[in-house]
């Protein structure tokens, strides 16, 4: 099986294939010298694979397909550039996308990276802790249990049950830190992790507005093209892969193609709630004012940065909620130690 490439392999591919495009380069012989000079790399030979394939006869977007190291969502922006008319429009939109997908993931592993070392630290610190210093505590105990109180004997086990939900506690956030620092290192991992995100309650909102960049995108390059928006719907609806908006743009697309009641795309925009109400309205005038195309690229762009300020922001406050955790983590190892000392001198007093 074909590993997929990197983000930062996926925005280089469409930079550069749109720059030599606009540079009146085909597209078979843009591929073939974006491959020309480089170092034997897996980049490498799925360019050479991909300039053998244009060669015969195939379309970008089915030469992609073929090579099985392409997103699905890259895949069918490059389908409807090519069906519309519009691919380096489509390319340079894709560079842009999967630059900030790779500036987004190495954040995730740089801020996920130093807490899950310290928090690996603290594991084995608790470990040691729980597993050996306070059973010499209970012997202590148990060689004074004649001059023990009860409270004492309370005391002991507080300690004993404060380590075990402390130690319990921090391994499984060691092993949450390390799977999502492991994920976010690998193409498959990444997207299960952004498969996570759009079931996570604080990422949620930015993946819909995420998906939402992506069909208001490919609305845009559609109607751009002169395509009627029945159709710029359908062909957009196929890049939609997010659970609630594809049900949304359904529902959409289907009053649109309703034959006893037949509406424009700002009116079933605003009727399913596809968009807010406010980008709704823009949606609206842009339609009246016959500039349609030049607000959803506006709309797109809006979504986008929207998405990732709001994924910036859940990352910006990962590494204090981990030093946070660890602090707490430090003082429950503290007070499980010092609680049985509490204990041995009440015993003595």
């Amino acid at each position: 099986m074909a590993k997929p490439l990197e983000s930062s392999a996926l925005s280089a591919f469409c930079e550069s294939v749109a720059l030599m495009l606009s540079a009146g380069i085909q597209t078979d012989e843009a591929v073939h010298m974006m491959a020309e000079n480089m170092e034997d790399t897996p980049f490498k030979r799925v360019c050479q694979d991909i300039y053998g394939r244009l060669i015969k006869g195939s379309r970008l977007s089915q030469a992609m397909v073929a090579t099985g190291c392409f997103p699905a969502y890259a895949m069918d922006m490059v389908a409807v550039g090519e069906k519309t008319g519009r691919l380096e429009a489509v390319l340079r939109s894709l560079g842009v996308y999967y630059d900030e997908e790779d500036r987004l993931f190495a954040k995730i592993r740089s801020s996920v990276a130093y807490p899950a070392a310290l928090l690996c630290v603290m594991s084995v610190i608790l470990a040691f802790t729980v597993i050996f210093i306070l059973p010499v505590f209970g012997e202590v105990y148990g060689s004074l249990a004649g001059s023990l109180t009860a409270g004492s004997f309370n005391i002991v086990n507080a300690s004993m049950v404060i380590g075990w939900v402390a130690l319990v506690v921090v391994l499984v956030f060691t092993v949450l830190a390390l799977i999502c620092f492991c994920l976010s290192r690998t193409p498959n991992g990444r997207n299960t992790l952004m498969g996570l995100f759009e079931r996570i309650p604080l990422t949620r909102p930015a993946m819909y507005q995420l998906a939402l960049s992506r069909f208001t995108t490919a609305v845009a390059i559609c109607t751009a093209s002169g395509v009627n928006t029945d159709d710029a719907m359908r062909d957009a609806l196929e890049t939609v892969t997010h659970p609630v908006l594809r049900g949304k743009v359904q529902e959409a697309y289907h009053g649109m193609i309703d034959a006893a009641n037949p509406r424009s795309l700002a009116q079933v925009i605003t009727e399913y709630r596809v968009f807010e109400p406010v980008y709704a309205r823009m949606l609206t005038i842009g339609t009246r004012s016959g500039s349609l195309d030049a607000v959803l690229e506006r709309l797109a762009a809006s979504f986008f940065d929207d998405a990732m300020e709001r994924l910036d922001r859940v990352i910006d406050a990962i590494e204090p909620a981990l030093a946070a955790f660890l602090t707490v983590a430090v003082g429950a190892t503290l007070i499980s130690v010092m609680l049985p000392l509490v204990g041995v001198m009440g015993s003595i007093g």
